[in-house]
Order: C-alpha cells, then structure tokens, then sequence
C-alpha cells in the first residue's frame, strides 16, 4: 500500500549568506517510490534536503507538504509525517542504542505523556528491520560505521513515518555495508510503501534501487524521471563533465555507467 502523502517544491530558491545554492527550483516527489538525487559536489543537494525537511527557510518560493507551506506548519506536526536522516549525524555521549532508536518517538509524544505499548511495538520492530537487536544494550559510540548507520535508520523507522529523507546514508560505508542500508531502504518501500528520498553520490547504485532520478546542476533541475531516462551518456556529461557509456545492468536490469577517463578509451571491435 503506498502513502498518498505530497512532497513538492515550488519556485524555490535557497542560499547561505550572500550565496545562492538552489535558483527557483520546481519539483514533485512521486508518492510510495524511492526517489534518489544525484548531482555533482556543491549542486545542492543536501540543502534541498534540508529544506524539505524544514531545517532551512527558503529565500523566495515554497516546500509544499500535502498542500501546506512546510516552514509554517509546527515541527512535531511535520515530525510525524516525514521523517529526516541528517549526514554525519551525532549521538549523545554514552547512549545506548535502544535509547537513541526511542528517540525517534518524540514526535509523537505530548508534554507529561507517558512510554506506551505502541512505543515499545515500534522500537523493536524498527530494531528487527535493521538487526539491530543485539546492540540494544551497547552505547552508539562502540558500533563500527555500519552497525551505526543502521542504528540511525532504526531510529527513523521508530519514528513511523509516510516520508522518509536522507543525506547519504551510505557515505563512509564499504560496499557490502552500501548495499546491505539500501536492501533494507527498499524493505521499507516495497513492505509499507513508504515513500523514501535519498541523496546519493554512487550513480550506478542510485539507478539500480531507485524508481525515480532527480538530476540537479548548478542548483537547477537538469533531468528527473525513471533510471532509464535520466542516466545517459548526455546527462553524466552535463551534469558531472564526465564522458561515459551506459549499458544495461546484467544483475538489475537498469542502466549502469561506465566512466570513460583520459587513460581509458572505449574499446571497439574491429
């Protein structure tokens, strides 16, 4: 079942100081889908992000959350909607990790409410999705950068969200760790339909598990659609300033990107 939840960004621009990092940028967040965005170092990407979450106002245009200005809406209301997982983000000193994966059922509590039965139901069942269990007792700050990061995730899932953003998520992981936090993303979206935003630097990956590609250039939409249609040789190029060929996965079907540096020239039969 997919969520029926609308992300959209109108006309928006964002910036810090006397520097403008997104220049009236329109797009829509296709609901109970995993939608990656991919673009080039200081694109703006992670501001984005942190706009939709309403960590950052806009300078001029709107973050629309089922119709309503996200920014105006109260941060426990949009907390229970839509869910954020920050880069790099920080744990208290010395919590343990059934603690922190509590934390994410913040949103829904009211001042002076207390620990209930549907608190606990969805702590253990976000520790299960992310085999966690084991750690519950272990301080955060112990785990190597894998078991943390599904820590983290956990603590999102607690929070039992429709739309769930994240800043890449498998930064800083080996590659068995990479695939291991996007097979549970997909768990996620395929089990409960939740509708998932994930920022990604690896393009084969962002092409192998997400539905929907957001390309962004310069702080603008350069290309947004199915896989199939955003990653090709034409769009690495003007996104990137890299030559390359696009194949067809042999393992996922979608497409896959190969880079084509000075010291490596296609090789074509005679």
């Amino acid at each position: 079942m997919t969520t029926d939840h609308s992300l959209l960004v109108e006309e928006l621009t964002l910036g810090y100081k006397d520097r403008v990092v997104i220049d009236s940028l329109d797009l829509a967040v296709p609901p109970g889908l995993i939608t990656a965005i991919v673009g080039a170092n200081a694109c703006g990407k992670s501001t984005l992000l942190r706009s939709m979450s309403r960590l950052l106002a806009p300078r001029s245009g709107h973050v629309l959350l089922d119709g309503k200005e996200v920014h105006r809406l109260p941060s426990k209301e949009v907390a229970r909607t839509l869910g954020l997982l920050p880069q790099s983000p920080i744990a208290p000193e010395g919590i343990t990790v059934g603690d922190l994966v509590g934390r994410g059922r913040h949103p829904h509590k009211r001042a002076l409410s207390r620990w209930n039965k549907e608190d606990d139901e969805a702590v253990a069942a976000a520790l299960e999705a992310t085999r966690t269990v084991d750690l519950a007792d272990r301080p955060v700050d112990e785990l190597s950068g894998g078991q943390r990061q599904r820590v983290w995730i956990a603590m999102a899932l607690a929070q039992r969200t429709d739309l769930l953003l994240l800043d890449e998520p498998t930064t800083f992981l080996d590659v068995t760790h990479q695939v291991e936090v996007l097979d549970l993303l997909t768990d996620l979206n395929r089990s409960l339909g939740t509708t998932i935003v994930l920022v990604l630097h690896d393009l084969n990956l962002a092409a192998r598990y997400a539905d929907h590609l957001i390309a962004l250039a310069s702080g603008r939409l350069h290309a947004a659609g199915p896989p199939e249609q955003v990653l090709t040789p034409e769009t690495v190029l003007a996104v990137f300033g890299l030559r390359c060929e696009v194949i067809t996965d042999p393992t996922s079907g979608k497409p896959l990107m190969l880079p084509i540096g000075r010291h490596h020239n296609a090789v074509r039969a005679d």
